[in-house]
């Protein structure tokens, strides 16, 4: 696939990064064409400064990694960074209230964040390895009549990332205008491939470079 880079989020993300390194992940998604660069919110005015003059987009993660703040938190969040910058949000459902089935308050909370985006793109990560299959696609629907335009498999910082089966299920659970971005553990160009060939519209990965080169990277997210 000659256009894989148009497929991935270039992501960094860890705790302890530096703004050295925010300088190379732009000039990486500059010099390999991804499609955004996703990045904490604290970091968004720079990479979008990076990137200016460039068509790779800023995303950013609101709620991240756990998704127990509040609605209202999120929504701000989210606020903030499109004002600063970003052209793309991915939140964390709050992931407790799915499991205890509180469908109505899952939707809500997600409505609050589309509400807050002003019409940008919405990835909705739902942390699969926390989640059985009915729980998945349970998300799935509430993701989809919430308004979002993505569901996306984890955050990278749980017990695993992201399971083929799990783009399988979510292709089958969506209408086709809803987008699927596979994000976590995605190490080398065959395994990006099969996502995609299942079903996912976008990547998540650190190991963007790695992946258009066809190397493999050790990277865990």
């Amino acid at each position: 696939m000659e256009n894989l880079a148009s497929y991935i989020d270039h992501t960094l993300l860890k705790a302890d990064s530096r703004r050295a390194e925010f300088d190379k992940l732009c000039q990486e998604a500059k010099t390999h064409q991804f499609f955004s660069v996703c990045v904490n919110s604290y970091w968004v005015p720079t990479c979008a400064q990076l990137l200016t003059g460039s068509d790779v987009k800023v995303c950013t993660v609101v709620g991240f990694p756990l998704g127990a703040s509040n609605s209202t938190t999120k929504a701000w969040e989210a606020d903030w960074a499109i004002k600063n910058g970003a052209g793309e949000i991915d939140m964390v459902i709050n992931i407790g209230a799915l499991k205890d089935k509180d469908h109505a308050f899952v939707e809500s909370d997600i409505k609050t964040v589309v509400n807050a985006c002003q019409g940008h793109t919405l990835k909705v990560i739902i942390e699969t390895c926390l989640l059985t299959d009915d729980e998945k696609v349970s998300a799935c629907k509430i993701i989809e009549a919430a308004g979002a335009q993505f569901v996306k498999t984890s955050t990278g910082f749980s017990t695993a990332g992201a399971q083929l089966n799990d783009i399988v299920l979510f292709k089958k659970n969506l209408s086709k205008h809803m987008q699927i971005k596979a994000s976590g553990g995605i190490k080398n160009k065959a395994q990006a491939l099969e996502f995609i060939q299942a079903g996912a519209n976008r990547l998540g990965t650190s190991s963007g470079v790695s992946l258009v080169h066809g190397m493999e990277s050790k990277s865990s997210y």
